[in-house]
């Protein structure tokens, strides 16, 4: 089976986006969270055979309920650093030799379609494919077999990121795939980043695939 899943958190003032709220306020980076996941979800309803929203904390179960109306299963993310999270995750999906598992933050609302799609072709022909983040990190990793040493003391949140993952790719002796290069919102300069993308897709006539999360920028004058 092929399982799409998105990890989330639940998008409260002061608990999610803290380095963009110093530019933009809390409740704004709140909102913008909100409208990232949203974006989404309605953007990847249909990929896979199996969805998986992997929300925190546990307890926020009930904001999350609304996911399951365009298909998503919930699954609370388990106490942990973000390695040990992602490893119980593919623990979690992949338990017969045909399953496929891919998995993908909530920072990168312009993801395209197409490169989800990709990483489930290319699970086909090897263990593990990744997606390079711009900032040194990646926006999505998946897998056709558990392979819980490769999330191990990663210092996360780090440029060197996506180069720690692929030293333990190789020292596990995994195949491996790379998808192109993505970006993730993380701080002010990638906000306009995004809004600059979002006018130039716009401008040339595209429809880009996140509405709500340019409803969020106009608001903030970063999108016109």
């Amino acid at each position: 089976m092929r399982t799409f899943g998105v990890f989330c958190k639940h998008p409260r003032p002061g608990h999610v986006k803290t380095r963009l709220a110093e530019h933009i306020g809390h409740q704004t980076a709140a909102s913008l969270s909100a409208a990232f996941l949203d974006d989404l979800t309605l953007q990847f309803r249909s990929a896979g055979e199996r969805r998986i929203l992997g929300f925190w904390p546990a307890e926020s179960a009930g904001y999350f309920r609304k996911f399951v109306r365009i298909g998503f299963s919930l699954w609370p993310q388990p106490e942990g650093d973000l390695g040990t999270r992602q490893a119980a995750f593919f623990r979690e999906t992949l338990q017969s030799d045909g399953d496929r598992a891919v998995l993908i933050g909530s920072d990168s609302p312009t993801i395209p379609r197409e490169y989800v799609q990709l990483a489930f072709d290319r699970l086909e022909d090897f263990d593990c494919v990744i997606g390079p983040a711009t900032d040194g990190g990646y926006y999505l990793v998946g897998l056709r077999h558990p392979a819980p040493g490769l999330f191990e003391n990663i210092t996360w949140s780090d440029s060197s990121v996506l180069d720690q993952m692929v030293r333990r790719i190789v020292a596990a002796e995994l195949s491996f795939a790379l998808l192109p290069p993505w970006y993730d919102i993380d701080n002010v300069d990638d906000l306009r980043m995004l809004a600059g993308h979002i006018r130039a897709m716009t401008r040339s006539g595209q429809t880009h695939p996140c509405p709500l999360t340019a409803a969020v920028l106009d608001n903030l004058r970063l999108v016109e």
